[in-house]
């Protein structure tokens, strides 16, 4: 199997930057793994890396779709496979780098996804019945999915149970494309915390809550927002009316951000295969021994 190396992280772990600087350093180039900077126009509030953060770094897989548009797990993997095998049949490393969990684990594990597009009248459906009424569904038609499924995580259970509803029961069959390694990297909660608050306050001063209006102002749903989550959502409401004062939508929203760094590290915990890296303790070079070490094999 062709190799591939991947390098993840929680939201404001520094993945991106720590990935160029290595991909410069073996000549490799860079698969995005990220569920909403697919979407152009999502800039500001994905943290999305710009051209001169790349440092001539080949970028795949950033603004392939446009704002509204469904782009499935299935699409991401297609086009995940597609520019992986075009820079190994040129002889160039690949390097997978990104922190969302299911798009990882599609091409790493190898899932074997169906194209089925939703069915909006059975997802509207899902989407108006509650949790506790999902979660009782899941365990009756498939217990499993409670320990694959983040109970705490509306939207993934509604998921699981519209998977369900279409007789798609079980833990989905995987085949292995590629030889991987995984890097994780990593900071002390408070430092990782304190990273939070700094990139939160400067996106919001290079303009992301203007990011947003723009998106609207150029057709983009309130729903379609809304279900992006975070900076997103928050923004969105915040723009509403529905905070009292910038203050507390500012703090909601950073209290939401460190959430979902803590969903994602329970997420990358269920794997077994990451090689965890100190970003505070020379991470180039740590990585450089695990790429090397791998590389050898």
């Amino acid at each position: 199997m062709d190799k591939l190396i991947v390098i993840t992280g929680t939201t404001a772990s520094g993945k991106s930057d720590i990935t160029v600087e290595i991909a410069k350093k073996y000549g490799g180039e860079i698969v995005s793994a990220d569920s909403r900077q697919v979407f152009k126009g999502l800039d500001l509030g994905t943290g999305k890396i710009t051209k001169e953060e790349m440092h001539g770094v080949p970028h795949y897989l950033l603004d392939v779709a446009e704002p509204g548009e469904y782009f499935s797990l299935a699409d991401f993997q297609r086009m995940a496979y597609e520019a992986i095998d075009d820079i190994n049949s040129r002889n160039k490393q690949a390097f997978l780098c990104g922190g969302t969990g299911l798009y990882i684990n599609a091409v790493v594990d190898g899932y074997c996804l169906q194209e089925a597009r939703p069915d909006p009248k059975l997802r509207k459906k899902v989407e108006e019945t509650p949790i506790e009424e999902l979660i009782t569904l899941l365990k009756e038609k498939d217990p499993d999915a409670l320990t694959r499924v983040d109970l705490k995580n509306k939207r993934r259970v509604e998921r699981a149970a519209e998977k369900v509803l279409l007789g798609r029961v079980g833990e989905l069959p995987k085949k292995k494309k590629y030889d991987s390694l995984v890097i994780g990297v990593t900071w002390p909660r408070d430092i990782l915390y304190e990273r939070i608050g700094i990139r939160l306050d400067k996106r919001l001063e290079m303009g992301m809550i203007d990011e947003v209006k723009a998106l609207r102002d150029n057709g983009v749903s309130d729903e379609f927002l809304y279900k992006l989550g975070l900076e997103y959502r928050y923004i969105l409401m915040y723009l509403r009316g529905e905070f009292s004062d910038f203050d507390s939508f500012k703090d909601k929203l950073f209290m939401e951000i460190r959430h979902l760094a803590k969903e994602q590290m329970t997420w990358f915990r269920k794997r077994d295969d990451i090689q965890w890296i100190d970003m505070d303790k020379d991470p180039v070079k740590r990585a450089s021994e695990l790429i090397e070490r791998f590389n050898a094999k």
